[in-house]
């Protein structure tokens, strides 16, 4: 298994095919629908010997072209197995590093997620197929919360893009339209924006509870889409960050809303930097209560200060050579780095080690079961 999500194999001739649909070990036919000189790309079309991995998708909208999760055919068990393969695997590519990953804990595998994105089509919630523009409806949805599987189920919707938020800890929930207009139902107590209203200014958010903290995520607000999943990266964070003081200045990079700011250990300083306005905005709010210093700029930008200790938390690009750049500049001894995409963790790996920070540890946290997507928590002491 490679980054994104499929299995590698090669022709007679040696090359690269990109199989969606694979395992390791399968004997498959497969229907090639990109062909270049280096690599093909395919799908597969039948299992001629199956994987001891593979199992009939829980879900019966994937059989309809739901591309909302691409990882149902492999048992909830393996997918860790081969999330981790996937990470160790771009990490002695990218890096040149063997390092044995950590399957991290055990989160539940259906009923989990507070935050989905989706496409109204006659008023009914679904998801698209993999690089398709059709709509698949889905009610039942295997994977969300049930406070948004009430949404799906009952809600309407105006046509166009849909998004579903809700604070599991309290009950509130948050939908935001293309456009809103008389087909928009959702049941009482649920807040409904459109973008136009939220580009026009008008704020609106919700309150999530976890890690022993309220905190106030508004609609334009990135956070994490399954509150267990967040108290497990403030756990594995923690971990990392063992055996630094505690009063040292901690700096919290690509800050968010707050949470790891909030949430960690510490009793020193703490800078806190974010571009996102919304979720400065809620930072301050998250944070009024620990005197945590709030910087609204990209950290590609920032005037680096010098740390004890840095946490990142980057988009799926990860930190690229800048953002390293700005990790090493703080001269910090500890950095915790969590990266949600295998290929640009491997070749942040590289990055660090020429800026001089040595990889230690590295574990999975699956926030989304049933999909290929990966989150790794990772600790680098500077040497």
């Amino acid at each position: 298994m490679v980054a994104g999500g499929d299995g590698l194999a090669r022709d007679d001739s040696g090359r690269v095919t990109f199989v969606t649909g694979g395992l390791p070990g399968e004997r498959v036919e497969v229907g090639i629908h990109q062909t270049k000189k280096d690599f093909a790309r395919g799908t597969v079309t039948q299992v001629i010997e199956p994987s001891a991995d593979r199992v009939a998708e829980p879900c019966r909208f994937v059989a309809a072209g739901c591309g909302g999760c691409d990882w149902q055919h492999i048992d909830a068990t393996a997918q860790r197995r081969f999330k981790a393969a996937m990470v160790a695997d771009a990490l002695r590519r990218q890096a040149h590093q063997e390092l044995e990953i950590g399957l991290g804990p055990d989160l539940p595998a259906t009923g989990y997620r507070t935050s989905v994105r989706g496409v109204a089509v006659d008023g009914r919630f679904g998801f698209r197929p993999r690089s398709s523009h059709q709509v698949v409806p889905v009610d039942p949805c295997l994977v969300v919360h049930p406070l948004l599987a009430e949404l799906i189920a009952h809600g309407r919707f105006p046509d166009g893009e849909v998004v579903l938020r809700a604070g599991a800890g309290t009950g509130e929930r948050l939908v935001v339209v293309s456009h809103d207009d008389d087909r928009t139902s959702v049941p009482d107590g649920v807040r409904v924006v459109t973008d136009g209203e939220l580009k026009a200014g008008r704020r609106a958010w919700y309150f999530e509870e976890l890690a022993g903290r309220r905190w106030r995520i508004s609609a334009r607000s990135f956070f994490q889409s399954r509150p267990d999943g967040a108290e497990a990266l403030v756990a594995a964070v923690s971990a990392a960050m063992a055996g630094v003081a505690e009063g040292g200045h901690l700096v919290d990079l690509y800050g968010g809303v707050g949470l790891l700011a909030g949430a960690l250990p510490t009793t020193g300083p703490v800078t806190l930097v974010e571009i996102g306005a919304s979720s400065v905005a809620d930072a301050r709010v998250n944070l009024a209560d620990k005197g945590v210093r709030i910087v609204k700029t990209d950290v590609d930008h920032w005037g680096a200060a010098r740390a004890e200790v840095v946490v990142a938390d980057p988009p799926r690009a990860g930190l690229g050579a800048s953002g390293v750049a700005r990790v090493a500049a703080t001269r910090a001894g500890r950095l915790a780095l969590i990266s949600c995409d295998s290929a640009s963790f491997g070749r942040d790996v590289r990055l660090l080690a020429e800026a001089g920070y040595e990889l230690r540890h590295a574990e999975l946290i699956d926030l989304f079961p049933h999909t290929s997507h990966v989150e790794i928590v990772s600790r680098f002491d500077h040497v």
